[in-house]
C-alpha cells in the first residue's frame, strides 16, 4: 500500500488524512514515476528512472524501438512485462509515449510526455 500522488503531491482524503492506493493502482503509480524520472538524476540510485527523455534527439524511425528498450530498462525491477510501446508527436513538439504492460495477467497502460 502506498500514498496516492497526483501532480507530485499527496492527495488528502475527506477526514484530513491521505488517500492510499494498492494493487494495480499502486503499481501504475510506481511505473509512471520510473518512466518520468530521468535516469541518473538520483545520485544514490543511478539506475532509477528512464532514458525516454532522449527520444527527441533520435530519428523518428528509430524512436519506437528505443522507447520500448528504454521503458523495459526503467521497469526492470517491477514485476511487469512491457508488451507494446507507441510514440507519437504531440501538438506542443513533445512526444507522447504509451506503454502497455502485463501484470498478474492483467493489461495496464501508462502514458508519459517527454
Amino acid at each position: 500500500m502506498a500514498l496516492l500522488l497526483k501532480d507530485g503531491d499527496y492527495v488528502a482524503d475527506e477526514r484530513g488524512g491521505l488517500h492510499t492506493v494498492e494493487g494495480a493502482q499502486d503499481l501504475l503509480q510506481r511505473v509512471l514515476f520510473r518512466l518520468q524520472a530521468r535516469r541518473g538524476s538520483f545520485p544514490f540510485l543511478p539506475e532509477l528512472g528512464s532514458r525516454l527523455y532522449l527520444l527527441s534527439r533520435e530519428k523518428p524511425g528509430d524512436r519506437q524501438a528505443l522507447a520500448r528498450q528504454y521503458a523495459a530498462e526503467a521497469l526492470r525491477e517491477e514485476d511487469v512485462e512491457v508488451t507494446e510501446v507507441t510514440v507519437e508527436d504531440g501538438m506542443d513538439g513533445r512526444l507522447q509515449v504509451q506503454v502497455a504492460l502485463t501484470w498478474n495477467g492483467e493489461r495496464l497502460e501508462a502514458e508519459v510526455t517527454v
